[in-house]
């Protein structure tokens, strides 16, 4: 009787990392997903905190996903090793702060220390030839394969097709005329190919939950790392860049204003912390203040402008403390 090949997937929660490792469920492979925690997910980071924008909890698409597939999911928290993806990528950034062929090629290596740890064959991406300019590209994917150490226990179903035949392909452990040949950006094929597996629900066909991509939240990066005079974050920076309005009326220091329940709720166990303010006559916001060496003047600006945000914005005064 043959031997069971075992594969880890890993799961971002996006449609193409499904339709990879259910194409290699179809293949008669065990699967399990993988998903690395590195703090900049929106996904994780909502799950961590509790805190939902508009304050509606939402699912955690890996964990769905994985749910839907009926395969073990493993959740590796890479927090603190990840600091140097972020801070000094060997091949630099995408369109903001993103390094996403670093990031590849960390998760990719991850995933092999996991499978020699587990005694699985192969890894499985949802990776598609042309999808994205920095990680995506026909030229890159030897480099991610190259430098994570897989080399050719990776495999991306996809597009394989397009690419050097792996060692599953090639020793029989799959079947490559039953992989695809997916390139470019469009979504169309792989939106048909879940209308064909039956998945109805999925969320936005590419993913895209890291905050490194998103403009605002870069900046935010930028203006602590240039104020705190150094290039390095704890997991409570990153966390806090993600929630409430980051204000900075002088250069010494900074408002973040929680923007609703949940986030004030939240923010309240940071009082120790940081210097704050909370408005005591009017429902309102609390107010974190990111300095030191305050003025008078400092909390008389940071205290207006916690009221604004208050309900008692129209009144002609609010109370704080």
């Amino acid at each position: 009787m043959a031997q069971q090949r075992k594969a880890v997937a890993l799961i971002s929660g996006g449609l193409d990392s499904m339709l990879a490792a259910k194409l290699m469920l179809d293949q008669g492979i065990h699967v399990e997903g993988i998903t690395f925690f590195t703090g900049f997910c929106t996904d994780g980071l909502h799950h961590m905190s509790g805190v939902y924008r508009g304050n509606v909890p939402t699912r955690n698409h890996a964990f769905w996903v994985a749910d839907q597939l009926g395969i073990e999911h493993h959740i590796i928290n890479i927090v603190d090793e990840y600091k140097e993806i972020v801070i000094n990528p060997k091949h630099g950034y995408g369109a903001h702060m993103n390094p996403c062929l670093d990031c590849k090629i960390f998760m990719v290596g991850k995933a092999m220390e996991w499978i020699e740890e587990n005694g699985f064959d192969f890894i499985v991406t949802g990776e598609v030839v042309g999808q994205r300019p920095k990680s995506q590209r026909k030229e890159t994917m030897p480099i991610i394969s190259h430098e994570s150490g897989a080399d050719d226990l990776l495999v991306r179903p996809l597009s394989a097709i397009n690419l050097p035949a792996t060692r599953p392909e090639r020793e029989g452990w799959i079947d490559r005329d039953k992989l695809l040949g997916l390139s470019g950006r469009s979504r169309k094929p792989q939106i048909q190919m879940a209308e064909e597996f039956g998945i109805k629900e999925f969320t936005q066909p590419s993913g895209g939950c890291c905050v490194l991509t998103d403009e605002n939240y870069t900046h935010k990066l930028q203006d602590f790392w240039t104020h705190r005079g150094e290039r390095n974050y704890e997991f409570d920076d990153i966390l806090l860049l993600n929630m409430g309005r980051h204000l900075r009326p002088n250069p010494h220091f900074k408002l973040i204003i929680s923007r609703e329940e949940s986030e004030t709720r939240y923010m309240e166990g940071y009082r120790k912390t940081f210097h704050h303010i909370k408005t005591v006559s009017h429902a309102g916001p609390i107010t974190l203040i990111d300095g030191d060496r305050l003025t008078p003047e400092d909390w008389q600006l940071a205290a207006r402008i916690t009221a604004r945000f208050s309900q008692g914005r129209n009144e002609e005064s609010v109370e704080v403390r």
